[in-house]
Formats: C-alpha cells, sequence, structure tokens
C-alpha cells in the first residue's frame, strides 16, 4: 500500500480490521451457545498468543521492552473489558444490533483524539461522524426493545474500545507496532485464564479448532487496527468504524438467521454514505503517497 496516502493506507487497515472484528463475533456468538462467556474470551486472547508465540518468538526479548509498561497494562485492560462486555451482550441481543449500539465508539475516539491527542477535527470529520452517528441512531431506534439494560453493555465496550484506541495511537508515536500486538495477547491470555477457571467446560476436538481459528482472526484483525492507528490519524479513520454495521448484519443473516429490517438497512446505507465521503475527501485533500509505510 505504498502507493497510498498514510491516511489511505489507515483507512483500508481499519475497514480490514473491522471486518476481522465482525467475522470474530460471529464465531464468538456460535461458541457461547454452549461455553461460557469467559470461556470464550479466554479462547479468544489464547489463540492471538499462539500466533504471537509462533511469529515472534525470536524476537520476544527484544520487543517485550517498553518504556510504558503502565500505558501498555492500561490499554490491553480496556480491550479486555471491551470484549467482555462485548462478547457477554451477544447473548441477549442480535449481532447487527450490539454492533450498532458499540458503534458510540467512533465518536468517542474522535473527539478523545482532538482533546487528548489534539489532532485537527476539521468540519468533513464532524459532519461524517454526526451522519455515521444518525445512521447508528436509525438502527438502534431510540425507544425500542433494543434500548434497554441489555444494551448498556456494548454501549460500555464502545467507551473501553474508545479509549483503546486512543491509547494505541497514543502508544504508536513511541513504540513498534509488534510491541503493543504482544502486550496485548499477553495481559489478555493471564487475565481470562485466572478468570475462566472456575467455569471452565472441556472442549471437544473440534472446539479447539474454532477456538483457535478465534483468535486467529482476532490477532489479525488486531494487527490491522494497531497498524491503522500508526499509519493516520485517529479522527480520519474512526468513522469507518461504523461499516462493523454492515458486516455484522451480514454475518446475522447468515449464520443466526437475523433477517434486517428497513429500518436497519437504511441506517447502513446513511452509515456507508458516510464513509464514503470522508475516503473521497481525505483522498482528494491528501493525495500524496506515503514513503515507505
Amino acid at each position: 500500500m505504498t502507493r497510498f496516502s498514510p491516511t489511505m493506507q489507515g483507512i483500508v487497515l481499519m475497514i480490514t480490521a473491522i471486518f476481522l472484528f465482525s467475522a470474530m463475533d460471529a464465531i464468538a456468538k456460535a461458541l457461547m451457545a454452549r461455553f461460557d462467556v469467559i470461556q470464550v474470551v479466554w479462547a479468544r486472547y489464547a489463540g492471538q498468543m499462539v500466533v504471537v508465540a509462533i511469529l515472534l518468538l525470536p524476537r520476544l526479548p527484544t520487543l517485550i521492552r517498553t518504556r510504558h509498561i503502565g500505558l501498555q497494562l492500561l490499554r490491553s485492560a480496556f480491550l479486555f473489558s471491551a470484549t467482555w462486555c462485548f462478547f457477554t451482550s451477544l447473548s441477549f441481543i442480535d449481532l447487527a444490533a450490539a454492533t450498532a449500539v458499540m458503534n458510540i465508539h467512533p465518536v468517542i475516539l474522535t473527539l478523545g483524539a482532538a482533546l487528548i491527542l489534539r489532532e485537527r477535527l476539521g468540519p468533513r470529520r464532524i459532519i461524517a461522524i454526526l451522519v455515521a452517528l444518525l445512521g447508528a441512531l436509525i438502527i438502534i431506534r431510540p425507544g425500542a426493545d433494543v434500548v434497554s439494560w441489555s444494551s448498556l453493555l456494548p454501549l460500555l465496550a464502545g467507551f473501553f474500545y474508545a479509549s483503546y484506541s486512543l491509547t494505541t495511537r497514543f502508544l504508536g508515536r513511541d513504540e513498534p507496532i509488534l510491541t503493543s500486538f504482544l502486550y496485548t495477547a499477553l495481559i489478555g491470555t493471564c487475565a481470562a485464564t485466572f478468570l475462566t477457571l472456575p467455569a471452565w467446560q472441556a472442549p471437544a476436538a473440534s472446539d479447539w479448532a474454532v477456538f483457535l481459528g478465534l483468535g486467529i482472526v482476532g490477532a489479525a484483525g488486531q494487527f490491522c487496527l494497531i497498524r491503522a492507528l500508526t499509519v493516520a490519524e485517529a479522527g480520519a479513520v474512526a468513522p469507518f468504524g461504523y461499516s462493523g454495521v454492515i458486516f455484522s448484519t451480514f454475518w446475522g443473516l447468515v449464520a443466526f438467521g437475523e433477517v434486517p429490517d428497513a429500518t436497519m438497512l437504511l441506517g447502513a446505507l446513511v452509515i456507508v454514505g458516510a464513509g464514503v465521503y470522508v475516503w473521497h475527501r481525505e483522498t482528494r485533500l491528501d493525495p500524496s503517497p506515503a514513503s515507505g509505510a
């Protein structure tokens, strides 16, 4: 992707990450029909740890070094909390609905990036965020059944996820991308292993393959997200987080027979329109190619 500007690279990586995360969520929802949610969370992190061990083992002594151990711990805690809240919500509401509620996180991310990281927040980004948020609200339909106590879980997940993204963006200025990748897997696996022991249920041989697949998909999405937030400003890529509603609607329909209604489709079109607008504006105003990113 060296022909593209850093912003374009970040957008492509963000969309790829969101697609992979939506697939991970669909696998997790299927697993929770037979396993406790914390064991599914464990599978997500343990599978990623296997990937990390295979790919990064020769470089572990170097990558484990960090000048921001506190931020690495906090960042990993944010993502772990987001994962647990969102996976738990899938036991109560549809995949697409949970994703729509969680999609408050791009708003928090973009505003947080402007307030904390001092990134620019131009009018086109504000408009895109507001329009995309409108699309999410069309899907949520305030006052409908989906807005209930169970909606607080993906909403809380959205807050944790935005906090994780902000710390990822901050650490990306000083730390190698693989160091953050390593700490996410290591801390998440340790925490989940401790918490899952009381609820552990022995998986069948076929379940282990699914567990590993869950971790691999999550690891790939994690890497793409970290890279996206490293090469581009958070405010530029944040609106594309809304594409998760589209992907989750697809997985819900194919895997669980969750048929979207006209309101869901309308909201999805609004969200896609906002993302295409930002893509068009960013590519016109930032056309220069990246220098070896």
